[in-house]
C-alpha cells in the first residue's frame, strides 16, 4: 500500500503549483530542508494559470489544495506567484477557517514583499521617518504574468510597508508558457528583451532591484540578467522562500517533521505523468517520476 494512503499527520509539506514552475521553489526547499518530507503538485491540466481568470484561479487553488490536504500535508506553499497573489488571502480568509481549520495556506510573494519592503508581512504601517526625511526611495522591478501584475499585490503591499519605495511592474504573458514547453533561449531571449526594454523605457530610473515574480522565471534568470541594468539586482525568490519557510516551521513546530534520512519529494501532477517527469529535471536539478493523482 503506498505511504501517501494513509499519511502521517504533519509529515510532508504540500508545494503547489500550476505547472513545472514550482519545481525551482521545490529545489530551494530541499536544499534548505533537507529531511523534510514534501509532496509536490503541478496543475499541468490547467497550465498556465497567469491568463486565467481571478475567479478560474481562486477555483483552481482551492481544489488543489485539498487535493494536498487530502494527501496528508497540513501545511501548503502556493508556489505560483498567480495563485499568491489572486487566490491566497481569499482561502486563507473565506475558505481555510471553515473547511480545514488545522491547515494552514502560505504563499510565495510575502517573502519577496518582505525583502522588498524590508520589513515584516505584518508591518502595515510605514517608517515615517523614512517618508519625511526627503530621500529618494528605491525603483523596485516586478516582471510577471498577467494575472499576478493585475493583482496588484506587489504594489499595494510593498507601499503598505514601505510608502517610498516604488514598484514598476510588467506582464510578461508568453513566458510562462515558452518555458513549459521547452522552448531554448534564442526564443525566448528576445522576448524578454522586448520585456525588460518597455518597463525601462516606463521606469523613469534604473530600478535598484528586480523580481522574477514567476516561479518559472529563474530558468531564464540569465536572460533576464542579460538585458537588465548590470547594477540592477535580481532578487531570489527560491532563496528567499526557503529562509521564510525555515523560520516559519521553527515558530510553529508543529507543522514539521524530519526523517533521519532524506526523503525523495513525491510528485503528482494532473496531466500526462510520463511527458511531465521528462521535463521535471530541468526545472528541480535533479530527477523526479511524477505520478497520477490518485483516487481519494
Amino acid at each position: 500500500m503506498p505511504f501517501w494512503s494513509q499519511p502521517e499527520r504533519g509529515s510532508a509539506i504540500g508545494v503547489f503549483d500550476s505547472g513545472h514552475g514550482g519545481l525551482t521553489i521545490l529545489r530551494g526547499l530541499v536544499d534548505r530542508l533537507p529531511r523534510q518530507r514534501f509532496i509536490y503538485l503541478g496543475d499541468h491540466a490547467h497550465a498556465p494559470y497567469g491568463s486565467r481568470p481571478a475567479k478560474e484561479i481562486v477555483d483552481l487553488t482551492r481544489m488543489n489544495a485539498t487535493r494536498l490536504f487530502d494527501l496528508g500535508c497540513r501545511l501548503v506553499i502556493l508556489a505560483c506567484n498567480t495563485a499568491a497573489a489572486v487566490a491566497l488571502r481569499e482561502l486563507q480568509r473565506d475558505w481555510l477557517p471553515q473547511a480545514y481549520p488545522n491547515h494552514r495556506l502560505l504563499g510565495v510573494l510575502v517573502p519577496m514583499v518582505e525583502a522588498i519592503a524590508r520589513t515584516s508581512w505584518y508591518s502595515d504601517v510605514p517608517d515615517r521617518s523614512v517618508i519625511e526625511d526627503g530621500s529618494a526611495g528605491e525603483t523596485v522591478a516586478v516582471f510577471a504574468t498577467t494575472a499576478t501584475v493585475a493583482a496588484g499585490s506587489y504594489v499595494t503591499e510593498v507601499k503598505k510597508r514601505a510608502a517610498r519605495t516604488r514598484v514598476i511592474q510588467r506582464a510578461c504573458p508568453e513566458l510562462a508558457g515558452l518555458i513549459e514547453q521547452d522552448a531554448g533561449d534564442a526564443a525566448i531571449a528576445p522576448i524578454v528583451e522586448s520585456h525588460v526594454a518597455a518597463l525601462l523605457g516606463t521606469a523613469g530610473s534604473v530600478p535598484e532591484k528586480a523580481v522574477l515574480g514567476c516561479t518559472h522565471y529563474p530558468l531564464i534568470q540569465h536572460l533576464f540578467r542579460a538585458a537588465l541594468p548590470a547594477q540592477t539586482e535580481i532578487l531570489s525568490q527560491p532563496r528567499r522562500v526557503a529562509e521564510s519557510l525555515t523560520a516559519y516551521l521553527w515558530r510553529h513546530p508543529d507543522y514539521r517533521q524530519f526523517e533521519m534520512e532524506p526523503p525523495a519529494p513525491l510528485c503528482f501532477t494532473s496531466g500526462d505523468p510520463n511527458r511531465v517527469s521528462m521535463l521535471a529535471s530541468r526545472f528541480f536539478g535533479g530527477h523526479l517520476r511524477f505520478q497520477s493523482l490518485p483516487s481519494i
